[in-house]
């Protein structure tokens, strides 16, 4: 059976996936990556494209409340990021501490990706600095050309709006139109080494680490989802991917753990890897429902209380019975 795949590239997880090393039982997976996250999501949700995907978790949450069943997900969680450095503020603002957001113009891509449900949720759970209390503005992040890929109905007392036609997010920062930014990837001036722009939290690893202590919620971004019509035509899929993504991973982080040779341009990857042991109990990747329960539960309740799902989502109802 020959089976479509849309998904980014992950060098320790799905990198055998895409080489053929890994073949999921049955199946001959034609492999399509994509640079862009957002555009693949975007092409997902709005044309079904590929059989199979990974997938924005709050887009699949948000579909899945809304009763729209297009696509069944797969308890494989290809991407996960803290997020608490992916805060950018203009350099001359006055903001300091998260609590200074407050009242503040507030860029985002789009005001549903999970990047941003995270971050929404830790300002309001640990700084008391909730959603309605910035004033939220949505657009193309370095190209004026942008389409939101679900249309969305946020609660009364939140502020989005549109910014110009002809402007982009990452100039209107730049400039000091906006005050600060929530994004998923640095601002193309603050790599490039500009003055104008700063992260919120200058030592966000401390930042991160700290949050992961206290909540053990290593924040998922992405899931795999099949689409309904596939999926209900060949039940056994669920299985047979949940399997081959088990055993690409295995490979991935045996080449990664090899460190006489680094499988990556890291010098100090041994540390991190001894992180990711005391921290994380030597995976931070792992797959299955019931090893993220928590986190799947956290993501629900923070898209109910933003508004952005009319109802808490119950966590079995992101995965296919056959793998939960």
């Amino acid at each position: 059976m020959s089976i479509s795949y849309g998904g980014l590239l992950y060098w320790d997880r799905t990198l055998p996936l895409y080489l053929h090393d890994v073949t999921p039982a049955g199946v001959q997976l034609d492999y399509v990556v994509h640079e862009s996250a957002p555009a693949l999501f975007q092409r997902q949700v709005q044309d079904q494209h590929f059989d199979v995907s990974e997938m924005s978790a709050s887009t699949f949450i948000i579909l899945i409340a809304r009763g729209d069943d297009r696509f069944v997900g797969l308890p494989l969680y290809v991407s996960r990021n803290f997020r608490h450095g992916q805060i950018y503020v203009h350099a001359a603002s006055s903001i300091d501490k998260p609590e200074d957001l407050r009242g503040k113009r507030v860029g985002v891509l789009e005001y549903q990706m999970t990047a941003a449900l995270w971050i929404r949720a830790f300002l309001q759970h640990d700084f008391d600095v909730h959603p309605h209390d910035m004033r939220w503005f949505t657009g193309g992040l370095t190209e004026p050309r942008w389409e939101e890929r679900l249309t969305l109905d946020l609660p009364a007392g939140i502020s989005l709006e549109r910014i110009p036609p002809g402007k982009t997010l990452e100039q209107m920062l730049a400039d000091g139109e906006l005050d600060a930014l929530v994004t998923a990837q640095p601002p193309k001036s603050f790599t490039a080494g500009g003055d104008c722009i700063r992260r919120l939290f200058q030592d966000y690893e401390s930042v991160e680490r700290d949050y992961y202590r206290r909540t053990q919620l290593f924040p998922i971004m992405h899931l795999v989802v099949i689409r309904r019509d596939v999926y209900e035509a060949n039940r056994w899929l669920a299985v047979a991917l949940v399997e081959a993504f088990e055993q690409a991973k295995a490979i991935g982080q045996r080449r990664l753990r090899a460190i006489t040779g680094l499988a990556v341009g890291l010098p100090w990857l041994g540390s991190a890897l001894d992180t990711v042991d005391l921290l994380f109990g030597g995976d931070a990747f792992p797959y299955g429902l019931a090893a993220n329960a928590k986190t799947l539960g956290a993501m629900t309740q923070y898209a109910y209380e933003q508004g952005l799902a009319d109802r808490k989502v119950e966590i079995t109802e992101l995965c296919a019975p056959e793998v939960r």
